[in-house]
């Protein structure tokens, strides 16, 4: 059998796309997560993580059974938990008839093979199963292939485990390591395909950089922030376009951009894909035109799911992926999203308990976000369409400066007291 029909064959967990052919098995599949506590890592944060990595198997069409924790000071570097809790794993595995065993970091190749061996079924990381959400989300031939060429990526150092059924074949004249020679031959296959892809990625990359260029000068802004905020459902309520929105994460991965006109100021508005934490490296430089929108753009909005605990790790998860782009220095508009769905803890007056931000009302939250912050900031709720024209007129005044400055003899589309006019319409 042909290497590049024997590596079609290997089943990759819900996607097969080694050699650029991506089938989606919608069957659902039984799972189970597995995370740490650890010296870098509190219970909270563990049990945070570890909710957010139910929402990705979610996502990728999987059911979570069960989850696991352990409390270890590192990862063990041979098969992540420590082999008690791994038999603990496997046992619960065999004996539920479980279709996979998902950890909330990324695995070494030694890792995933050792734990694969244990358990005999299907073992993946964070890294895999976003590797696969983008793989089932990718709409255009452009996303596909950046998705194809991370996956690629992410799969050669990983060869050693696509044969072992070639084990068995040692020793004996003629005989000799060939279990090594045709993971060879598939990295040379591997290779090539990156190489392929990584020239077809550039020459798209060109024309993009082109269309970039035919917008002209108009102004242009990028909506940002952790998957899942909102950034889809504010971009079709302010653009009036219909970009796909779905309560799931990474429901937009194509970037897509619209003209938007506020009174009478024209301008270019961008969504763009979400952001998370431990984005895989290789992802984030296979999607290189997808963030030059985001460093090429003027004014960004910053989506923030004010609803979600965690918001202000997400927030930070954000920023630093702005700063390794290179775009955190651009004026930025604060968007905290979904005031609708906002919680807070109520304390009794005898609660002698030291307050928290769980404890912090919306008011609270706005006062503190404006007092420290010289950044523009506004608390919507993008489907109750709450503080929308608040919004605008932020929107309105920071794209206001671009322009005059861009434009210093143009006098917008027509005169403020006709928009005012056809407002009052």
């Amino acid at each position: 059998m042909h290497p590049d029909s024997e590596l079609r064959n290997q089943d990759f967990f819900y996607t097969n796309c080694t050699m650029g052919e991506i089938t989606i098995n919608q069957e659902t599949e039984k799972v189970v997560l597995v995370g740490l506590i650890t010296n870098n890592q509190d219970e909270a944060h563990a049990l945070e993580y570890i909710a957010e990595l139910e929402f990705l198997a979610d996502t990728a069409g999987a059911s979570v059974v069960k989850k696991f924790f352990q409390r270890i000071p590192n990862p063990h570097p041979v098969t992540f938990v420590g082999s008690g809790k791994l038999d603990e794993i496997v046992n619960f595995v065999k004996e539920n008839e479980i279709d996979g065993i998902i950890f909330d970091d990324e695995l070494s190749p030694l890792q995933l093979r050792n734990i694969e061996r244990v358990a005999e079924c299907k073992v993946l990381d964070r890294t895999n199963l976003i590797l696969d959400i983008f793989a089932k989300r990718a709409q255009t031939a452009y996303a596909k292939a950046q998705v194809e060429l991370a996956q690629l990526q992410y799969t050669l150092p990983r060869l050693t485990r696509m044969w072992t059924h070639l084990e068995r074949q040692r020793g004996g004249i003629g005989m000799r390591g060939p279990g090594e020679t045709q993971i060879e031959t598939d990295r040379r296959i591997i290779l090539d395909k990156i190489s392929r892809l990584k020239d077809q990625l550039k020459k798209i990359d060109q024309q993009m950089v082109t269309q970039r260029k035919n917008r002209g000068k108009l102004v242009r802004a990028a909506l940002v922030g952790y998957t899942n905020v909102g950034k889809s459902t504010l971009m079709n309520l302010l653009s009036k376009s219909e970009v796909f929105a779905e309560n799931k994460l990474f429901a937009t991965l194509d970037t897509t951009v619209r003209k938007m006109v506020i009174s009478n100021l024209p301008f270019l508005i961008t969504d763009t894909v979400g952001f998370i934490r431990k984005l895989p490296h290789g992802l984030v430089e296979s999607f290189k035109s997808t963030l030059d929108e985001v460093r090429e753009a003027d004014i960004l909005l910053h989506i923030i799911d004010i609803s979600h605990k965690g918001f202000e790790e997400q927030l930070a998860v954000v920023q630093q992926t702005l700063e390794e782009i290179n775009a955190s220095d651009k004026p930025t508009i604060y968007v905290f999203n979904k005031i609708d769905a906002f919680t807070y803890v109520e304390k009794d007056e005898d609660d002698l308990r030291e307050t928290t931000s769980l404890n912090w009302t919306l008011d609270e939250w706005k006062n503190s976000w404006m007092a420290k912050n010289n950044t523009p900031s506004v608390f919507i709720s993008a489907t109750e369409k709450t503080h929308i024209e608040e919004l605008k007129e932020i929107l309105y005044e920071e794209v206001k400066q671009i322009h005059v400055s861009r434009f210093p003899y143009n006098d917008f589309l027509y005169s403020a007291d006709i928009s005012e006019e056809l407002s009052e319409d």
